[in-house]
């Protein structure tokens, strides 16, 4: 099938779901409701006896879209045997870049960590992407700089479209918005804010946050004589919004973005985002209520599935690990759940290692541990033997002498949300020294300074895209590679790097707590060798 045939079936996919579903009445609220195995007929007998009724139902991940009251629904259906686990329409994630506002503007970048001196080969700004020359990714342009064949989706807060160092690898037809924005929460505190397009539904070709034009950018920015070059400059980007404008993420879109990039044949998925209203979820823990175990319960279940069905699919899942400084492997205590709606008390919860942090924890997902310049593990990144898959550039401003903004990543940003945000002047000077401009031939492209384990995933998402470019089957609509097989690659083509000494890291050489199987190399990946 072509990309417009593709394309044509994407509009199905994503219409599915939704045609058959009427509004949900006012005085109740809507629920996914997770059935087990077999037991669709009886979940929604369940359903029914508890006072609900079921708008839709998805087969793929077997849940049921049900509306019921607002107090004691999840409760009774969670007496049923057929039920796996219930989710209100609440937020599980946030997008997990880290904010450089405390720097302080003094902050420049020359002579910072990672910074090279301006006219170093390559893209204008290329000299300021430490991260791309320590996995050789400005070495392996050249050689294998990914195919349009291979389709990358950002599962992210969107993706700006127009960008003028995105737009040349933007699938625009495949892209899809699953959200919308939500002005207050039921507390009437403020979520998204004003509602910028009808229906409070923007464009999928729209980032009002800009973390996730920045994960696109690093990803498959191309090679145009503007700003910088990701790490895969010629494969596409499909966005795959599941994020508000606000950075969280909620239940539903999540699913149906990663059902949807399974259905049009998506190569990689980039999941730069960590869990809320929960850090941690527990299926059983005896410090929630009954139903706080069932949204815990359909968060791991939903996502598990969802991850599933994809890589049923063939989609490698890249996932960000978490910017908490914690061992996975061994948590302690949530002492900040759950902090949705905003306001709400938090509680001290004790948690073991059966309590997990989604999706970075659910399996089948290759999780991403972000380092800074020197190649150190980023004071901010979660860890864990267990968890820990692979390590990349997510940037570190503490990483070397004093606070530098050039220890952090730079790539793209939506030149509105800086505007409205006031880091760039009316003039278009950047009013800060975490945005960069670049100009050529009249048009200009704005760039911004990021750092979290956000900015990891993207970096192996790129390996993985060109690994996949290289080694993957010509198929329905372009090029597929297991994604075991892009797994093994991944570990294969990686640098080992051991434990630091006088550390809580745990493991070897060829595989550890803080790096995984090593740093992604995308030199070695555009070289090796089946």
């Amino acid at each position: 099938m072509g990309r417009l045939g593709r394309g044509l079936a994407a509009m199905a996919v994503g219409a599915a779901l939704l045609s058959c579903a009427p509004a949900t009445p006012p005085a109740a609220a809507e629920y996914l409701v997770f059935y087990a195995a077999g037991a669709r007929a009886d979940a929604l007998k369940a359903v029914r006896a508890a006072g609900g009724t079921a708008v839709a139902t998805e087969p793929k991940l077997g849940y049921i879209v049900a509306a019921g009251r607002r107090d004691g629904f999840a409760e009774a259906l969670g007496a049923s045997p057929a039920i796996a686990g219930v989710s209100s329409d609440r937020p599980i994630g946030y997008a997990s870049a880290r904010t450089l506002d405390a720097l302080p503007d003094a902050a420049t970048l020359a002579g910072k960590p990672g910074d090279a001196k301006p006219g170093a080969s390559g893209e204008p700004l290329a000299h300021r992407q430490w991260d791309m020359r320590m996995i050789g990714a400005d070495r392996a342009h050249a050689l294998a700089p990914g195919t349009k064949q291979v389709l990358v989706g950002v599962i992210d807060t969107g993706v700006d479209g127009d960008h003028p160092d995105i737009a040349p690898n933007f699938n625009r037809e495949l892209s899809r918005n699953f959200v919308t924005d939500i002005p207050k929460d039921p507390r009437g505190q403020v979520v998204d804010g004003p509602c910028e397009h009808k229906g409070c539904k923007d464009p999928a070709d729209v980032d009002d946050d800009g973390h996730g034009t920045h994960v696109a950018s690093t990803i498959a920015a191309p090679v145009n004589g503007l700003g910088i070059a990701g790490v895969a400059p010629g494969v596409q980007i499909v966005n795959l919004r599941a994020g508000q404008d606000s950075g969280l993420f909620f239940l539903k879109p999540s699913l149906q973005a990663l059902t949807y990039a399974a259905d049009i044949g998506v190569d990689v998925v980039n999941m730069s985002y960590y869990v809320d209203p929960w850090m941690f979820n527990c299926a059983d823990n005896p410090a929630d209520n009954p139903r706080e175990r069932q949204e815990q319960r359909a968060v791991i279940t939903g996502m598990q599935r969802a991850i599933d069905y994809a890589r049923s699919k063939g989609v490698t899942l890249i996932t960000a690990l978490g910017n908490d400084s914690l061992d996975l492997g061994h948590p302690v205590t949530d002492h900040v759940s759950p902090n949705y709606p905003r306001g709400v008390a938090a509680k001290s919860r004790k948690l073991d290692n059966s309590c997990l942090n989604v999706p970075a924890e659910s399996k089948g997902v290759v999780s991403v541990a972000a380092v800074g310049p020197s190649g150190s593990l980023a004071g901010y990144s979660n860890y864990g033997l267990e968890q820990t898959d692979l390590a990349a550039p997510g940037g570190d401003v503490t990483d070397g002498e004093g606070m530098a903004v050039g220890g952090a990543i730079l790539a793209a940003a939506p030149e509105d949300v800086l505007r409205r945000k006031r880091k760039i002047r009316p003039s278009g000077e950047p009013a800060t020294s975490q945005i960069v401009r670049d100009c050529r031939g009249g048009t200009c492209a704005y760039y911004q300074y990021m750092e979290g384990t956000s900015m990891a995933a993207p970096h192996a998402a790129g390996v993985a895209a060109i690994l996949i470019s290289r080694f993957g089957k010509p198929g329905p609509g372009g090029l597929h590679l297991a994604p075991a097989e892009v797994e093994r690659l991944l570990y294969a083509t990686a640098t080992p790097k051991g434990c630091p000494s006088s550390s809580e890291c745990r493991g070897d050489r060829k595989h550890n707590g803080f790096y995984g199987r090593g740093i992604v190399d995308a030199f070695k990946a555009a070289t090796v060798k089946l």
